[in-house]
């Protein structure tokens, strides 16, 4: 089994461990088949903010220890740095570094300069937000608006286009939050990323039946223009109900042209209270932003043909269990349970609480909108229609 490491797992049961984490299993599954407790894997996977170690390799330049073992040899030998490096092909500095290292001609034994190289090799490397201080306090400042690693990233490219020392991966950002030992962004940044989570988690997939009754002469979306289809013009919108506790509800629009994000409150999910906050919203634009309106099947829009009478703006309605449908509608609701969490009372918030919460995400970049923000795109596609 090889030697024992934390929670009592072999070298290659840790393999095994963070290969099951990044298919996806719960910690629970992957405890069950080592048989330990969960909270000792967990926290396996919490030291590494779960990332898995990058494999342990030696460089292709370095030294073997077979080459190390040529070296001693040649050393009791009596031969010169210079000879016993054109013997094994190398640089006569590489060797003379290597003996002048570990001890020198008097005390150099291979197989100690091994393991002294290894563990050098070892040494976490420092990151290039560690010494970055200009990228890592523009990181910083980002993360405490509320913005993804992702979208700093693709704004930092595109921000310095020509500086490369500007640059930064969001896997490197999140690497510096959750594994702590970097000592590089404050723990407290962690509590602005979207999920609020301590560590990185592999992406799962989820399903869901439809439970929902008939809509009253839908339209289907297979029936919507295709200009919607491929959003080449502004003007249609994804919309959703989304619930809380209390009985709370808010209704979610977001334009799919731009991804432009509107909240809207209501007391109830009543269709008629719904479709009187629609009415009253869609109403405030301009005709060019009023073209078409996608929803999925739940009972609030049971009305729509109302809704479609007081604005002139038809809706299509998803097939059941195809939420995708309305993929921008979903991303969008899910950053918002960043600032409106799963389980909480949403009629706490006033609408102009909302009004501050749409412009955060509408000034934040996208990377479906080549990093610009969709309050930007809507501007630059309104402007162009005029």
């Amino acid at each position: 089994m090889g030697l024992r490491g934390p929670a009592g797992l072999s070298v290659t049961e840790r393999a095994d461990m963070w290969s099951r984490w990044k298919a996806g299993y719960h910690v629970r599954e992957i405890a069950r088949a080592f048989g330990r407790d969960h909270g000792s894997i967990h926290s396996l996977l919490l030291h590494r903010g779960g990332f898995a170690p990058r494999p342990r390799t030696r460089a292709i330049v370095a030294l073997s220890l077979s080459e190390r073992e040529d070296i001693s040899r040649g050393i009791a030998a009596g031969e010169s740095g210079r000879a016993i490096a054109e013997r094994l092909g190398r640089a006569a500095s590489t060797v003379c570094r290597e003996i002048g290292r570990y001890g020198g001609r008097d005390a150099y034994r291979a197989g100690t300069a091994d393991v002294g190289a290894w563990r050098a090799a070892l040494r976490p490397k420092a990151c290039l937000l560690a010494t970055n201080r200009a990228v890592r306090n523009l990181v910083a400042g980002k993360l405490a608006l509320e913005w993804s690693p992702e979208q700093i990233s693709g704004w930092l490219r595109d921000e310095f286009p020509d500086d490369e020392s500007m640059r930064v991966s969001h896997e490197t950002i999140y690497r510096s939050l959750f594994i702590q030992a970097r000592g590089v962004l404050k723990k407290e940044l962690m509590r602005h990323l979207r999920t609020r989570r301590s560590m990185r988690r592999p992406h799962s997939i989820s399903t869901h039946r439809e439970r929902r009754g008939k809509i009253p002469d839908a339209v289907s979306i297979s029936e919507r223009p295709a200009e919607a289809h491929d959003r080449a013009v502004p003007g249609h919108w994804e919309g959703d109900l989304i619930s809380g506790s209390k009985n709370s509800h808010i209704v979610t629009l977001v334009e799919r042209h731009s991804r432009f994000t509107a909240l809207i409150k209501v007391p109830d999910k009543q269709t008629a209270t719904v479709v009187a906050a629609l009415t009253k919203q869609i109403r405030r634009l301009p005709a060019s932003l009023r073209r078409s309106l996608t929803w999925d099947r739940g009972q609030e829009m049971a009305k729509h043909q109302q809704f479609t009478v007081a604005t002139n703006v038809k809706v299509y309605f998803c097939d059941p269990s195809s939420p995708w449908q309305r993929g921008s509608n979903e991303n969008t609701n899910g950053l918002l349970r960043q600032y409106l969490p799963k389980r909480t009372d949403l009629s706490s918030h006033s609408q102009a609480a909302l009004d501050k919460i749409a412009l955060r995400l509408n000034q934040r970049p996208r990377e479906t909108l080549g990093f610009k923000t969709p309050a930007a795109r809507l501007h630059a596609s309104v402007a162009s229609i005029h």
